[in-house]
């Protein structure tokens, strides 16, 4: 199984969680601060070059009903933005609920405040590569593929 860099992008903060070698466990890493879509590019490039991610995925944050939303298309336009700067893949993953449940995760382990808002990005991201990891070893793969 491919090491697997998962991304919870945002314009200011972009959560960030790595695989494994055997693509069992996601680890989340320091969530990055940025200013825009070029400095996040340009940061998780960087990641995903020192962690050896050989695949990505960005979380598409669909709406409820699963459509795709003015948020969806900016984090589809940051995966494309992604592959012109990596030479690996990178997709694309259903990100609904994910911050939901990484502050739930937060909350049973007691943090609050100012502490647990610096990890939600982070726990979102891990979230997310839980569920891809899940999908690849059940042969699906990302829900939505590069175009």
């Amino acid at each position: 199984m491919p090491r697997v860099l998962a991304v919870d992008w945002g314009e200011r903060r972009v959560g960030l969680a790595v695989s494994d070698p055997t693509g069992l466990l996601a680890t989340g890493l320091p969530t990055l601060k940025v200013n825009g879509r070029e400095e996040a590019v340009r940061g998780v490039t960087r990641v995903a070059i020192d962690q050896e991610a050989e695949r990505v995925v960005v979380g598409l944050p669909l709406l409820l009903s699963g459509e795709k939303g003015e948020a969806a298309m900016r984090a589809e336009a940051f995966a494309a933005a992604l592959r012109r700067s990596l030479e690996i893949p990178v997709d694309t993953c259903d990100e609904r609920l994910t911050t939901a449940l990484s502050a739930r995760r937060l909350h049973e382990t007691g943090m609050r405040g100012a502490r647990a808002r610096a990890k939600l990005d982070q726990g979102a991201a891990v979230a997310l590569l839980e569920t891809y990891l899940e999908k690849l070893r059940h042969g699906a793969g990302g829900e939505h593929e590069p175009t």
